[in-house]
């Protein structure tokens, strides 16, 4: 995490095995729990969610961020297509789903607009967003990530979360700049 590169970035410019190590880690149980809410096997699941992470680590390097949100809606089209191939190729069975309704879904999972998208897309953020702070948490002093997590997440005053941490309010200031900053850095490309 000392780099000042994005994961995103580094990935597509030079891509390490550490850093495709830690995309895989990233992304396994998000997409694991998309998977598996359509499956009705954990093999199954366990075989797409593979070949998803495998599409996505062959062709990052032609991966080109064109708006926000453009990684979301790439890795959630390379999920669509692999359930797709791996049920047309009977590898994969829905569960309690008839042949129609489960192509529904993932044409609703395609569609950008629809609800199932949309869901899509704020879970991806929340669960990102949630293992890049644990991330960030793990590097700080506990005093700067208390600092951080009173006035950016629980909404306390930075003059409070000063007094009760014997900081100064400038120093609250700085602890949450700098937390920001890291989490900015870390997910650049990945939540918008």
């Amino acid at each position: 995490m000392e780099t000042s590169a994005s994961l995103l970035e580094r990935l597509r410019s030079s891509p390490h095995d550490a850093d495709r190590g830690q995309l895989v880690e990233l992304y396994t149980p998000l997409i694991r729990v998309w998977v598996r809410r359509y499956s009705s096997s954990q093999q199954d699941a366990d075989d797409v969610v593979q070949e998803v992470l495998s599409v996505v680590v062959r062709k990052l390097s032609a991966f080109e961020r064109q708006r926000t949100g453009s990684f979301r809606n790439w890795l959630r089209s390379i999920t669509v297509n692999c359930l797709r191939d791996s049920w047309r190729a009977n590898r994969f069975r829905p569960s309690a789903t008839g042949g129609s309704d489960f192509r529904q879904i993932l044409d609703q999972m395609e569609d950008p607009q629809s609800q199932l998208s949309e869901l899509w897309n704020q879970q991806h953020d929340q669960y990102v967003l949630r293992t890049l702070l644990d991330q960030v948490r793990r590097s700080l002093a506990d005093e700067t990530w208390q600092a951080f997590k009173r006035v950016s997440v629980d909404g306390e005053s930075a003059v409070d979360v000063a007094a009760a941490l014997g900081m100064t309010v400038n120093s609250v200031y700085i602890a949450k700049s700098r937390v920001m900053s890291k989490i900015r850095e870390l997910g650049a490309g990945l939540i918008d």
